[in-house]
């Protein structure tokens, strides 16, 4: 019986504690924008509670503050080539960018030295996205130039990197590769990661321990040309996960180019089909909203959800390619030579 009245009593503690959001029912956002010549810019991360640190596709990496001050910046040139950067991370010790085509070239920025830390040279490298699970260990992911896909692994910060052998991944598919639309084909949480392919198949792959083991799945996004497929994914915790895509050649055609998980990426849901947005480059949960609110971005303009991406509505006419979040209120969004500062209201 005491523990009976224990319960009765702390019931109502726990139940206030859990406190649904209530999302924002309509959102209006401003734009500060801040213009980079002659540069596109997928590759983006907050930095701290005010800066974003970026690197364009003419081999620049610079930092972005919130007074809208330009730090740091650095054109980085490798025997007369000059790398497009589409992949961006960081640590507390150093920034790291990562060059898309042959030969490859990873980047360590410390101390304002710049260091080659890795490269591979090969007729098929494409490198499309790189993250940090913490401050030692790393992933990047590439199209395949054998039967899988091209992940390279850091266990040291980023000081070594090393590419998994295709006989520890899952085969790739014949057509399948990944998109370097806006630096998120990985999404991280904890020790697990998830990566995002298009092309002939549009698949999730799942890692739970940081790139040692690793499972796909199937999704119903449309698939079955080389511009079709996965270009985004995010997850709000392990379980819940929202991908969007669709084909850059067709930007405003109906199909599936949205779907949402709510058990790890195992099974996927189509959301929103055949309205806005159709084409989605960069799609990130809005923090603190508790997986409700997400927003979208691409050269069709922004778009807000306060579903959990099942219904979406426009808010601006601009174009990013893609979008990191400071807090609930405030994002960062980068496009044809811009970077550009966004206040939720």
């Amino acid at each position: 019986m005491k523990n009976i009245n224990l319960l009765l009593v702390l019931l109502p503690i726990f139940t206030a504690c859990e406190k649904q959001y209530q999302p924002r029912e309509t959102v209006k956002i401003s734009i500060e924008k801040f213009k980079i010549d002659s540069a596109s810019i997928r590759a983006i991360e907050i930095v701290n509670d005010s800066s974003v640190v970026y690197a364009t596709s003419n081999g620049i990496l610079g930092i972005l503050t919130g007074n809208g001050k330009f730090v740091g910046t650095k054109k980085i040139v490798t025997d007369t080539i000059v790398p497009h950067f589409r992949a961006i991370a960081y640590t507390k010790e150093a920034v790291f960018a990562l060059s898309i085509e042959n030969p490859a070239l990873l980047y360590r920025c410390k101390n304002n030295e710049v260091e080659l830390v890795y490269k591979e040279v090969h007729e098929k490298v494409f490198y499309d996205c790189m993250k940090f699970f913490d401050e030692l260990n790393g992933i990047a992911i590439g199209d395949p130039t054998s039967d899988c896909l091209s992940i390279l692994i850091t266990r040291d910060g980023g000081n070594s990197w090393g590419k998994i052998d295709c006989k520890n991944l899952p085969k790739i598919e014949v057509g399948e590769a990944a998109f370097a639309a806006s630096n998120t084909n990985i999404a991280i949480v904890g020790e697990n990661a998830w990566i995002v392919t298009g092309g002939m198949k549009a698949r999730v792959f799942h890692t739970p321990d940081m790139g040692l083991t690793w499972k796909v799945y199937d999704t119903p996004i449309i698939q079955g040309k080389s511009s079709t497929g996965i270009y985004s994914v995010d997850f709000y915790n392990e379980k819940q996960g929202i991908i969007c895509g669709g084909d850059y050649t067709d930007m405003h055609g109906n199909y599936a180019n949205k779907a949402i998980t709510f058990n790890g990426g195992k099974t996927w849901e189509v959301v929103s089909e055949n309205t806005e947005p159709k084409y989605v480059s960069c799609v990130q949960y809005v923090p603190n909203t508790q997986g409700k609110e997400v927003f979208a971005v691409s050269d069709n303009g922004v778009f807000y959800s306060k579903s959990s991406g099942k219904t979406w509505e426009k808010v601006s006419d601009e174009a990013f390619h893609s979008i990191r979040f400071v807090n609930e209120d405030t994002a960062w969004v980068s496009g044809n030579e811009i970077i550009a500062k966004i206040t939720i209201k």
